[in-house]
């Protein structure tokens, strides 16, 4: 029974995957990602049924638009597998519980927020202001401990970027900032900060890694919402035991 519940979640992942490449892309453009059929964007041909089959279509097309031949962007199917797997993880690790479609939606929230960010280098406000007012009802239905370590964590998570955006002059974007206050008011006071501290890590890493490679140039803007997000989902599920050792080292 659990084994079968958890393949139905991997295949509601494939599908929300797929819309959330969808949402990602149409959002920064200001287009309709409901009722607009889905298109080439190199060619603009209608697709076909078949061609929208979550993460099996880019088999069947061998990675190209039929009409023009253009290559399909790696980040279709990558999204929707991630999404995928995410959501079985998700069932996996909390169960049926309330906190599960907490978790469902920082996933929902992660994916859609990567595709926007690696493609446009933009989180748009229309993903935050979906996504706080449930938060907010969830984080009411099964609130924090303490409760207002959620307030705690938005205030906190906000502050944090805005002082780097200060003193920086841009060297993040307002996008990142109402990122992390959305993401405080999940996480909490401890776990944002964890966060913080990871997302600035992994993108200090990773970004002398891609200089050092000279795949990105210096002084080019790179996204940090996906280290932000990769960050969060880490300290989401594994937060806990990772302060809990570090307070026990003490």
């Amino acid at each position: 029974m659990n084994m079968a519940l958890t393949l139905l979640f991997f295949l509601f992942g494939l599908v929300f995957g797929s819309f959330f490449n969808v949402v990602g892309l149409r959002l920064p453009q200001k287009k309709r990602f409901i009722s607009n059929r889905s298109i080439c964007p190199a060619c603009q041909r209608t697709l076909s049924p078949y061609e929208l089959i979550p993460l099996l279509s880019i088999l069947f097309l061998q990675g190209k638009c039929k009409g023009c031949h253009t290559k399909i962007s790696p980040l279709y199917p990558i999204i929707e597998l991630t999404t995928a797997l995410l959501f079985m993880f998700s069932f996996a690790m909390i169960g049926f519980q309330v906190e599960l479609i907490i978790a469902l939606l920082v996933v929902s929230m992660a994916m859609v927020v990567l595709v926007s960010d690696l493609t446009y280098l933009i989180i748009p406000n229309q993903i935050h202001l979906f996504f706080l007012p449930l938060f907010v009802v969830m984080r009411i239905i099964h609130p924090l401990d303490p409760w207002w370590s959620a307030i705690g964590g938005a205030l906190i998570g906000f502050s944090l970027i805005a002082l780097i955006i200060f003193i920086s002059q841009g060297g993040m974007g307002g996008g990142d900032m109402k990122l992390f206050g959305v993401l405080g008011f999940v996480l909490g006071i401890k776990k944002i900060m964890l966060t913080f501290f990871i997302a600035c890590s992994l993108g200090a890493i990773i970004g002398l890694v891609l200089l050092s490679t000279k795949v990105i140039e210096r002084k080019q803007p790179i996204p940090f919402g996906p280290y932000i997000m990769a960050a969060t989902l880490f300290v989401y599920f594994y937060g806990d035991r990772w302060i809990q050792s570090y307070v026990a080292l003490f």
